[in-house]
This record gives structure tokens, C-alpha cells and sequence, in this order.
């Protein structure tokens, strides 16, 4: 039921007051007024950092989303045992403008008592100084060999790099701990690759102290093996290790080309594994880093918990990517394969549906209402869509004589729906199936932007709004039922629509 508490993404604006078509609503600024965050948030102003920081704070939060969506996503990273592991690649630490960016994201986020795992590389940094030292760098399968002159300037070069971003986070106040001796090693193969290393152990005690004492832990991607010797790490393969230790809900791999692209060079904005990853691997444009990517995130999120995400973006678009619905980037998820039935022996538990259907509206008439929609189906064409855990379902009527646009009678999500994308998911499903919609929204839903958003346009009509896509305003298609909800005055088209039915009730 489209009003019920979590059961879509968060509303990010209001719908526009109108009696005809209207175009779909943009996203509206995150309040400026930082007392409004005052009953999810504690802000931190150190003394060094005095008005600069208030500054910087405050043109973080007017970067990002909506309050609402700000707000969620505070909560659920604030209850989080681990929060984020956050991987710095060595050119972000090389350009000025990214540091920076970077550097004021962590303030933001160190001021709200967020303490992300920060392990970084020095990848281009070390091929300059090899070759100004005339050495040519060398690689196999994509994986640098270090021989132990290699090593030295490693070590040097990587403890400068991690002193530069301490240093930078410090003059910021933000209180950081460069961690040493977190990863131990053993030679992945010494005879092909040299002093490169194979992580086999993180010491997470010195990371979990570090953040509880209220420090952000910056390390490098260096490690120890049991012989006392310093083996060389890539960086993304040691923000996995860490990642598989801590179990974050975000593992953030900060990327100067802000995520991955598809054939076509646009940006992918998000993958479901589950439903998606076959199909990626079978696209002649899914190559070379793009495809080791895809398959390494795949086999790190099946180590992971369900709730735990990857995320590839810029270092500039870090905030937008943690507070907001849309993201920025690519985000990566395990996901949850979209189950579809058209009738209801094909539901394994039918008494599981009726009790996502009644939701939080667990009294007679509810249970009364939701009984005769299940009756209505038994005889009449559906599609379900849902996921196996039942955090999200949907129900579209196929077009008919009196209704020439597929309806969207219902659509329940859960917080964990929402949490796990499978919203999105399930709409894009829908979306593949019917290639026109419709659906009705009473104006006050707490979640209406999100509507805008899958919506080609809308009607508002006494406080209700009728939502479609793919058929024009003026259509014949339409014509019918944009009469209906304008005579009913409400919400209601027809009985098929669930959400009208229990709003009379309610």
C-alpha cells in the first residue's frame, strides 16, 4: 500500500498543486538550517577547526539529497557496528582537487560521528618514482612484480602518501590513527611476482579501538609476513580483506572516472547481481577492468551480508553517494532474483502474501479488505512481482476493455526492501513487462517523489495524484480513466485498486 511507513523509497519533494498534466517534480536541497538535523545528529566543532568547519558542513548538506533521505541514511549508518571501508586509490591522493574534496567529505562525516576504514594506494605515485629512479615498472596479469628495490621505495612512498592525508584530515580537525601491521601475508607467488602479498589475517582489534576511541584508522596497503617481512598489497584487494572482516554496510572504491560504464559510455548507476550478472558477463563491451570489477565485487558481496553494498564513485560525489536514494555512482548489490506469478497457486505461501498485503493495518476491516482483493484476483488477470524474502510486492492488472493501460494495484516495501534496492528492482521489472502504466497516489504519501520519478508524467486532483508512463496525457488510452479519477474525487479507480479500498476503510 502505496502510504504505509517504509513502504518505498523516501519522498524527496512535494507534488506541485495542479488541475492539469503536470511534468515530474525535481528533487528538492536539504535544508540549510543545520538545527534542523539536531534530533538525528550531534555535531563536534573542534576548536582548530572553529568556522571553516561550519562552513564545510554546511555546503556538504546542501550538496546532498532531501532532509528525509539524509536523516534515513544517518540512522542506519549511525546503528552500524561498521560503518564504511573506503578505498583511496593513489591518484585521488595525487590531484589536489580530489584531496580536498575528499578531505572535506571525511570532515563531514567525522563531525557526525561517522568513522570510515580508510585504506589508500600509491599506485601512479610509485611508477614516477620508479622511472625517475630509471627503473621501468613491471607487471603480470595485471599485478605489479616488486622486486626489493621496488619494495623500498614502496615503503617510503606510501608512508609519505598516508601522512599527507592524515595530515590534511588534521589540519581540518578531524582526529585520525595511521594503523601499521594491520594485514598479514604470505607471498602470493615470490618466484613470479616477488614481494607480493596474499592477505591471510586483518587485525581488526587496532581498527574496531581506533574508531571506538573516536579516531578515523588510515592505512596503507602494505603487509606483513609471519617472517617479519613487508610484502606489497594491492590496495583494492586489501579494502576486500578488510571489508570481509568488518562486514560494513558500504565498501566505497573511490575512482577518478566515478564509476563504470556501459557500451555506450554511460554510466552504470546500478547492478543487481542476482538478476544481472550473467548478462554483464556476456556483453562484448564488459571487458578487461570493467569485468574484473564486476566479477571481484561479485565474489566479495557473497562473502558479505545481504544489507552490504559497493559502491564506485568519485571523490567528489562521495556525500551524495552515502545520503542519498540516487546515488552518484555505480552502486553494486548481491540483490534478489524478482520472482513473478499470475495466479495465486503460483505464491508458495499464500498466508505470507494476505500478510504483507494487511502490512502495519493489522485489524478486521483490513483483514476483511485484503480477503476480498485476494478473492478479486482468484478470478481475475494478475502479474505478482516480489522477492523471496517478501521485503517488496507488487501487483499489476494487465490492460482491458474499460482500462487500455496496465494498473499498478498495489505495491508494499518493508525498510529492508527499501535498504536493498529491491524497490527499484521490482518497478524495473514491471517496467520490462507492461509498456504502459498507470497508478493513483493520495498527495500526502511520504514517498510521492519516488513516483515522480518512475512516472512520464501526472494529475493532481483533490488531493490525490494519477501517475503514468509510456502513453501521452491526451491519449485515447488514458482518456477513460483520467475521467474516472476525476469524477470519483478521490483515489479510487475501480475495486481492482487495493490502496483505494483500505483507505476507505481506514
Amino acid at each position: 500500500m502505496f502510504s504505509a511507513p517504509w513502504r518505498g523509497l523516501a519522498a524527496r519533494a512535494v507534488a506541485k498543486q495542479a488541475s492539469s498534466a503536470v511534468a515530474k517534480t525535481p528533487r528538492i536541497l536539504l535544508n540549510r538550517n543545520l538545527n534542523k538535523l539536531s534530533n538525528t545528529a550531534t555535531f563536534r566543532y573542534s576548536s582548530t577547526a572553529g568556522i571553516a568547519t561550519r562552513e564545510i558542513v554546511s555546503q556538504a548538506l546542501r550538496s546532498i539529497g532531501s532532509k528525509r533521505e539524509s536523516q534515513q541514511w544517518l540512522k542506519l549508518f549511525s546503528s552500524a557496528q561498521n560503518f564504511c571501508v573506503l578505498k583511496v586509490g593513489g591518484a585521488i591522493l595525487n590531484e589536489q582537487l580530489d584531496l580536498d574534496e575528499l578531505s572535506r567529505s571525511l570532515l563531514f562525516l567525522y563531525e557526525l560521528g561517522l568513522y570510515p576504514v580508510i585504506v589508500h594506494g600509491a599506485g601512479p605515485q610509485l611508477n614516477r618514482l620508479l622511472e625517475e629512479a630509471g627503473v621501468e615498472p613491471q607487471f603480470s596479469e595485471g599485478i605489479r612484480i616488486t622486486d626489493a628495490k621496488t619494495l623500498g621505495v614502496a615503503r617510503k612512498l606510501f608512508l609519505e602518501e598516508n601522512l599527507k592525508l592524515t595530515d590534511k584530515l588534521d589540519q581540518l580537525g578531524v582526529a585520525t590513527r595511521s594503523l601499521n601491521g594491520v594485514f598479514t601475508a604470505d607471498y602470493l607467488d615470490k618466484e613470479k611476482w616477488g614481494y607480493v602479498g596474499k592477505v591471510t589475517g586483518v587485525n581488526s582489534a587496532a581498527i574496531k579501538n581506533s574508531i571506538q576511541a573516536g579516531y578515523i584508522p588510515v592505512m596503507t596497503s602494505l603487509a606483513e609476513s609471519k617472517d617479519g617481512r613487508l610484502l606489497n598489497v594491492n590496495a583494492d584487494t586489501a579494502a576486500a580483506e578488510l571489508a570481509r572482516d568488518l562486514e560494513p554496510l558500504k565498501v566505497v572504491y573511490l575512482s577518478e572516472k566515478g564509476g563504470l560504464f556501459d557500451g555506450s559510455g554511460g554510466k552504470i548507476s546500478q547492478i543487481n547481481l542476482d538478476e544481472e550478472f550473467d548478462y554483464l558477463m556476456s556483453q562484448p563491451w564488459c571487458r578487461y577492468g570493467t569485468r574484473l570489477k564486476i566479477k571481484e565485487t561479485k565474489e566479495l558481496l557473497d562473502t558479505l551480508p545481504p544489507s552490504s553494498s559497493v559502491a564506485i564513485i568519485h571523490p567528489s560525489d562521495l556525500l551524495k553517494e552515502l545520503f542519498t536514494n540516487s546515488g552518484a555512482g555505480t552502486l553494486i548489490r548481491r540483490g534478489d532474483k524478482i520472482q513473478k506469478v499470475t495466479s495465486l497457486s503460483g505464491f508458495q505461501d499464500l498466508s505470507k502474501i494476505k500478510e504483507t498485503l494487511i502490512g502495519d493495518y493489522n485489524d478486521v476491516s483490513t483483514t476483511a479488505t485484503v480477503d476480498r482483493f485476494i478473492e478479486f484476483l482468484s478470478t481475475n488477470p494478475f502479474r505478482a512481482y516480489y522477492d523471496s524474502s517478501m521485503s517488496c510486492l507488487a501487483i499489476v492488472l494487465p490492460p482491458s476493455a474499460d482500462r487500455p493501460v496496465a494498473t499498478l494495484a498495489t505495491l508494499n516495501i518493508t525498510k529492508s526492501g527499501w535498504l536493498s534496492n529491491v524497490a527499484e528492482n521490482v518497478f524495473l521489472a514491471i517496467k520490462k513487462d507492461n509498456p504502459s502504466l498507470y497508478w493513483t497516489v493520495s498527495q500526502a504519501d511520504e514517498n510521492l517523489t519516488w513516483f515522480f520519478e518512475k512516472s512520464d508524467g501526472s494529475f493532481n486532483c483533490n488531493n490525490s495524484v494519477l501517475f503514468y508512463y509510456g502513453c501521452d496525457f491526451d491519449s485515447d488510452a488514458l482518456d477513460s480513466i483520467y475521467r474516472d479519477f476525476v469524477s470519483h474525487k478521490h483515489a479510487v479507480i475501480g475495486d481492482s485498486n487495493l490502496e483505494s479500498r483500505l483507505r476507505r476503510v481506514a
